[in-house]
């Protein structure tokens, strides 16, 4: 009964590497990028998005990023707000927490990045939060740095309230990973005992 047991914790930890390939492959083709999902980490978004949201985002070579001033003329909505949310990496640096705020509209190079503002050094997104005041390119966020194209990790497209808080950071891959794998070896001894003990 011992090695039926070993042999089931073996074949689920070989199931679950399949599941997770599968899972990971499948939303690369989903979303075109290996990272389609965000946790919301701040109110920066309120109250179209919120601390602990879960946020899928679609491959910024998957489609068009519509501004705030071109949504507004086309009657383009995204989390009821013209234009699309973004998720760039703040001054193009990876190391940093990326940042998920609207891209409000697009600057060339020497334009006014605000009214009567300073000029752009190149062209990209003005980006500003839901929730702020202030566009980024005025704040220590993306200060004086236009969102260039290469920056941006994604654009978002579906929202799932307070499922942040069960799997942001490295615990909730873990617990994500734990679930899986003990349903997974569940399935699998309920299996094997049938076998064993048929009706």
């Amino acid at each position: 009964m011992g090695e039926i047991k070993m042999k089931v914790w073996i074949k689920a930890l070989l199931v679950l590497v399949i599941v997770i390939f599968t899972i990971k492959v499948s939303a690369y083709a989903v979303s075109g990028t290996w990272q389609p999902v965000f946790a919301m980490d701040s109110g920066s978004m309120n109250p179209n998005m919120y601390t602990g949201d879960v946020i899928f985002v679609q491959s910024p070579h998957r489609t068009n990023i519509t501004t705030y001033e071109d949504g507004e003329r086309l009657n383009y909505l995204s989390f009821n707000e013209y234009g699309d949310v973004i998720i760039y990496h703040p001054y193009g640096n990876f190391h940093r927490t990326p940042i998920l705020h609207r891209a409000m509209y697009w600057v060339e190079e020497g334009e006014p990045m605000w009214a009567n503002g300073s000029p752009a050094a190149y062209a990209g997104y003005i980006t500003k939060g839901d929730n702020n005041r202030i566009i980024d390119q005025a704040t220590h966020i993306s200060n004086l740095k236009p969102v260039k194209p290469e920056w941006i990790i994604g654009v978002a497209r579906v929202r799932i309230p307070s499922m942040g808080y069960l799997l942001s950071g490295i615990y909730g891959t873990l617990l994500t990973y734990a679930l899986i794998y003990a349903t997974i070896v569940g399935y699998l001894l309920r299996r094997n005992r049938k076998f064993l003990n048929p009706k």
